[in-house]
């Protein structure tokens, strides 16, 4: 059985507000919650008209009331910007609120444009070079293993509570993959970033995971998709998707298009070469045409796990997207 999960990252759609943006991802949330899948992960952006979520911590503690048996996590948290004591104390307390359904995924990228993420960082940004030891610190703080000479060595991390939030880290690179198998961590790769040697990095973490955190090697593959009930639909939908990636691509900051937008849009060659290069980020069709293309990814990846980012014209559409990939993949409803 495959297991799927869902990343979400609260899309403002056009002619929406930040309010229904998040009115939005708890009604998703309890969607999947009802249909069987795994996990639901929030993940972290600032400064973007197109996505609304600063703090994933906040958004979990809604969803882990308004759900019932779905994992819920950081997909992720930007750690550079933070403490690894601080952020490990706020999922302790999502932990001690929710036993043994919280997620820790932590990346390293700004998840913002520069001078944003300088005003985050309250100055510099250069902190991302300090990625791996603050993973090296979450994992000491949550393991009880910091060495005697650490600063936060002999602290009480508090709530004091017997479970613990699973961690991940998170990326598109060979160096998330690298640096989780270093410290036996999970290691959730970013196809919807980087659809080209994905599989690549996917097979060095394994080769190269080391016991640590956990006892053997689990791997994710996070994909976009959009699933519809007719190619016709599936193919306008996309329509919207290409609108924003290539407005992505020349710098704009704007909320997400419509379908409308999409399909009223119309492309000069260097727009449609920056479609062109970006299709192979997406799984765009009916059920039977995107199960089989998630199959060939996840036998390709040997992933443990499918997460799901789907951002589509319409929050209908988002919905019924996730719908049709849950009944194609017999997942097992409440």
């Amino acid at each position: 059985m495959t297991l799927l999960s869902v990343l979400d990252q609260s899309p403002v759609i056009t002619g929406h507000t930040a309010a229904d943006a998040i009115a939005a991802t708890l009604e998703l949330a309890q969607l999947a919650d009802d249909l069987g899948y795994t996990r639901y992960w929030c993940a972290e952006h600032h400064g973007l008209l197109g996505v609304c979520n600063p703090c994933p911590e906040i958004m979990l503690a809604r969803l882990g009331s308004a759900t019932k048996r779905i994992r819920i996590g950081s997909g992720g948290v930007m750690l550079p910007y933070y403490s690894p004591f601080k952020i490990a104390e706020q999922f302790m307390m999502l932990e001690a609120l929710f036993p043994n359904r919280i997620d820790l995924g932590v990346g390293r990228a700004p998840g913002s444009d520069m001078r944003t993420a300088q005003a985050v960082a309250a100055g510099s940004y250069s902190r991302g070079e300090q990625f791996a030891e603050q993973v090296r610190d979450l994992v000491g703080l949550m393991d009880g293993t910091l060495p005697d000479d650490h600063i936060a060595s002999g602290t009480l991390l508090q709530p004091q509570i017997e479970t613990r939030p699973q961690l991940w880290v998170l990326g598109s690179s060979d160096f998330g993959g690298a640096l989780a198998a270093q410290l036996g961590l999970r290691f959730s790769f970013a196809h919807f970033i980087n659809a080209h040697f994905g599989h690549l990095v996917a097979n060095a973490y394994r080769d190269r995971f080391q016991a640590g955190h956990e006892a053997t090697p689990y791997l994710a593959c996070a994909v976009f998709v959009i699933c519809a009930d007719t190619e016709r639909e599936a193919a306008d939908l996309e329509k919207a998707v290409d609108l924003r990636r290539v407005q992505m691509a020349l710098g704009l900051n704007a909320p997400i298009p419509t379908v409308e937008q999409g399909l009223a849009q119309e492309y000069g060659e260097r727009e449609q070469l920056v479609i062109d290069r970006e299709k192979p980020r997406s799984i765009v069709g009916t059920p039977e045409s995107v199960t089989e293309r998630l199959r060939v990814l996840q036998e390709r990846f040997a992933a443990d796990e499918l997460i799901v980012l789907t951002i589509a014209g319409s929050y209908a559409a988002r919905l019924r997207s996730y719908e049709l990939l849950a009944e194609a993949f017999a997942l097992s409803r409440l």
